[in-house]
């Protein structure tokens, strides 16, 4: 028994040493994850760090920190980060939620709630934003606030499956997100640096919001997959909030003074200063309606059309090129074309705007020709990304002529009712996509080619006619001025009138 005993003893005080060793390892175990996650977490730190500071130089860059227009760019940073957490959000809740032959409908409802309300929003937004100049900061704030409780609704809205909630908050979304840029373009002047132009600091909000949403979309997609849509609709809403708060800390320069009534200073009304907004404003406008239509027809035309798999690469059903993979290359070259479009528009500057938007358009009725002839997967991909790039740089061109064109007065109502004709029209070329996504994919571009070349022809000859009517105006005024014919004659004139005409080179006239 004594035997026993001390061999129980023994094997107790051998556990005993394990359990100590092994509680030893568990602490330097402990210690050394602690130090490995401590200086993970000191990496990441120091790797977003150097990537704000590197993002700041960018942003700052050119006196663009001096003036506001950095602040401006880091908070359209802000606001392209959220707005991609909720459309990805929405997109999975809504359009890819349901089938292909299902989706239909609620994507047409969409389309229809997204038009009513901005054909009667569009005469009052800009007229509100216009009375309220010197507060433009909470102006843009609110409209950040007003999204961050949006997204909490439509997120209670999300497991039950209340649609109507659905629709409703991403409309208020879409018009609150459109007020924003409303608000940023009519106070681009207020923060820009002397050494750039109107387009290039456009170009510039542009290109970073533009690189921002294509980091975001990845990342909130696979979010989304992982945490849901409504966790998702939740994140959003933070991201707004603390994006409004830095809304109202931009510069308060940018605010403009309140100016005195428009009757009293002799200036036309508003509304009429409005409806005549003049030529260069109207052409460019009219342009950029037409290459809108085609993008919202091309978005959901080949969206739905590859959802069907009634595109010739998918014939064949070994085709590399399957529903997800067609999707995600065409977002990638549309991504890419708009990246493209920011950059051109940043080397053009302010190089014949007028002409750019026209050169846009032209270039999308070539484009939508080319695709009727020869519609293939990378015939897709080419449009897609044509048309992107064909939008944005359209769009800064029209956002620097209406800038330049329009006074302080009435500039946001000006951008107020383009950015609401800009939106019906991709909503009615939606619209028409839905429709033609059921028949022959090549009837689809045919049209919107014939439609595009008769648009341009249209407006290069408007353009034509009114150079030819301001030439001979010139020409009418040069020569009453140059000509002076006196009933009169001075002493020593002949008899008779007297054409006494002054060299317009002479310094001495």
């Amino acid at each position: 028994m004594a035997e026993g005993m001390k061999r129980a003893r023994t094997f107790s005080q051998r556990v005993g040493k394990g359990l100590a060793n092994a509680g030893r390892a568990s602490v330097r175990a402990s210690r050394v994850t602690a130090i490995g996650t401590r200086r993970a977490g000191s990496a990441t730190a120091r790797g977003a760090q150097r990537v704000g500071l590197a993002t700041r130089r960018l942003t700052h860059a050119g006196g663009a920190g001096r003036t506001g227009l950095g602040r401006l760019i880091e908070l359209s940073i802000g606001n392209s980060a959220a707005d991609a957490l909720v459309t990805v959000a929405m997109a999975s809740t809504v359009f890819f939620g349901v089938p292909v032959g299902e989706a239909r409908g609620p994507v047409a409802l969409y389309l229809v709630i997204t038009m009513i309300p901005f054909a009667l929003v569009a005469p009052f937004v800009g007229p509100i934003l216009d009375k309220l100049r010197s507060g433009r900061r909470y102006v843009m704030a609110g409209t950040l606030f007003g999204r961050g409780l949006l997204c909490f609704a439509m997120a209670a809205a999300v497991g039950p499956g209340d649609l109507v909630t659905l629709f409703a908050g991403a409309l208020g979304v879409l018009v609150l997100s459109k007020a924003f840029n409303v608000s940023r373009a009519a106070i681009m002047p207020n923060v820009l640096p002397a050494g750039i132009s109107l387009v290039s600091a456009n170009a510039r909000v542009a290109l970073f919001s533009l690189v921002t949403a294509g980091i975001a979309v990845p990342i909130s997609a696979g979010l989304t997959a992982w945490l849901g849509s409504a966790v998702m609709l939740r994140v959003a809403m933070v991201a707004f909030l603390l994006v409004g708060v830095f809304a109202v800390r931009l510069p308060r320069h940018v605010d403009s003074p309140e100016l005195e009534d428009e009757e009293q200073e002799g200036r036309p009304p508003r509304w009429r200063t409005l409806l005549n907004v003049g030529p260069a404003v109207a052409e460019a406008l009219l342009a950029n309606v037409a290459v809108r239509l085609f993008s919202g027809f091309l978005l959901f035309f080949l969206l739905f059309l590859v959802q069907d798999q009634s595109v010739p690469w998918m014939a064949d059903k070994n085709t590399f090129f399957d529903v997800p993979k067609t999707i995600g290359l065409l977002a990638l070259a549309a991504g890419l074309g708009g990246l493209v479009g920011a950059a051109v528009a940043n080397w053009t500057r302010d190089r014949s705007p007028q002409l750019t938007v026209l050169f846009t358009l032209g270039l999308v009725g070539v484009t939508a020709i080319v695709s009727a002839a020869l519609f293939g997967i990378w015939t897709a991909v080419a449009v897609s990304l044509v048309a992107a790039f064909s939008q944005e740089l359209g769009k800064l061109a029209l956002d620097a002529i209406v800038q330049r064109e329009i006074g302080e007065e009435v500039r946001s109502s000006t951008f107020g009712v383009v950015e609401a004709m800009l939106q019906l029209a991709w909503v009615f070329g939606g619209l028409v996509g839905l429709l033609f996504s059921l028949v022959d994919p090549a009837a689809g571009f045919i049209t919107f080619a014939a439609l595009t070349t008769l648009w341009l022809a249209w407006l290069l000859i408007r353009r034509r006619t009114r150079v030819g009517r301001n030439t001979a105006k010139a020409r009418e005024h040069a020569a009453a001025n140059a000509t002076t014919v006196v009933d009169h004659p001075l002493p020593g004139d002949p008899p008779g009138k007297v054409d006494r005409t002054k060299p317009l080179t002479n310094p001495h006239g």
